[in-house]
């Protein structure tokens, strides 16, 4: 984990924290956004101690923290215009640094477990229609000038809603996996490292089939498959100012965006009878109740045609 940031905190936490992140790095194996996001929130939190305690903050400092030091800290980050998920996930930060530091013999993480974690409103996920989907993924209503960017934009999105990728995984594929596409089959490492195995239809290795066809540059085995208009990994955002493109030129909600595939995916799935178990595998779900949130959109969407189509309702 990088430290180009300048830290508000005494040499003896800094090391301590330093130690913190790369343990969730190395043992752990935590994604890397939600390395960044851990990183960014501590220190944010050492930030506030040193307005809070009169001086960057050291071990000593944090060694007994009370829960109402933490509620002030929530409280500052609220009147900031934090939400609740973004306050949920500091929290979690904070206690799992302080757990950390309990194990070595240097900190009291009692406190931190004592304090109830903001409570985040409970939304569903928001697919796209079938016809939506399929026409986003076909690549319709692109924009790009250039051929080869268009078939490109096209494999990404196909991958995400034919195998329910996320969009970090489909850009952080190499060269090396074209070959398994072409079979049918993904190996994918998702977060936490986890590697699952994904179909590949034949409609979307036939898509990235196109994209390498036309791509200018090498796709070497140990190179990204997916790249920008220089020729580096091509970025997630790209994609996402694609698909802001495409909702304009396809007259799509402000929900369609590149992860919405992955929940159509899913929810597509769900529709069509596929087990919810199966379903949990695909996504690379550790926990079924993760999964379990489709079911809840298969039956809202369920009552919604009931309500318009049926003659009492």
């Amino acid at each position: 984990m990088s430290e180009e940031f300048l830290i508000s905190a005494k040499p003896d936490l800094q090391k301590a924290r330093a130690d913190w992140l790369a343990s969730l790095k190395e043992e752990r194996r935590l994604a890397r956004l939600t390395l960044e996001a851990y990183e960014r929130d501590t220190r944010q939190f050492l930030q506030f101690l040193t307005g809070h305690c009169g001086g960057a903050p050291g071990l000593s400092d944090i060694a007994e923290m009370r829960p109402a030091d933490l509620r002030a800290f929530l409280a500052a980050r609220r009147a900031d215009g934090a939400g609740a998920r973004t306050l949920g996930r500091g929290l979690a930060g904070i206690r799992s640094l302080l757990r950390f530091l309990e194990r070595k013999g240097l900190a009291n993480a009692a406190g931190a477990g004592a304090l109830r974690a903001p409570r985040a409103p409970k939304g569903l996920p928001k697919p796209l229609t079938a016809a939506d989907a399929r026409r986003v993924a076909s690549g319709e209503g692109q924009l790009a000038e250039e051929p080869w960017i268009a078939a490109r934009n096209a494999a990404v999105l196909a991958l995400l809603y034919g195998s329910g990728l996320r969009i970090g995984e489909a850009l952080g594929l190499k060269g090396a996996d074209i070959p398994a596409m072409r079979s049918g089959s993904l190996r994918v490492t998702g977060k936490g490292s986890k590697v699952r195995i994904v179909p590949v239809l034949p409609v979307v290795a036939e898509a990235v089939a196109e994209y390498q066809r036309l791509c200018p540059y090498p796709l070497g085995n140990d190179a990204p498959l997916f790249r920008g208009a220089r020729g580096g990994q091509l970025q997630p955002a790209i994609i996402q100012r694609e698909m802001r493109k495409m909702r304009s030129a396809l007259n799509l909600p402000d929900t369609a965006t590149p992860h919405a595939l992955r929940h159509s995916f899913a929810t597509h799935l769900l529709g069509r009878g596929g087990d919810l178990r199966a379903i949990q595998e695909l996504l690379g779900h550790a926990s079924l109740s993760t999964t379990q949130v489709y079911t809840a959109v298969d039956t809202s969407r369920l009552l919604e045609i009931y309500e318009k189509a049926h003659p009492r309702a």
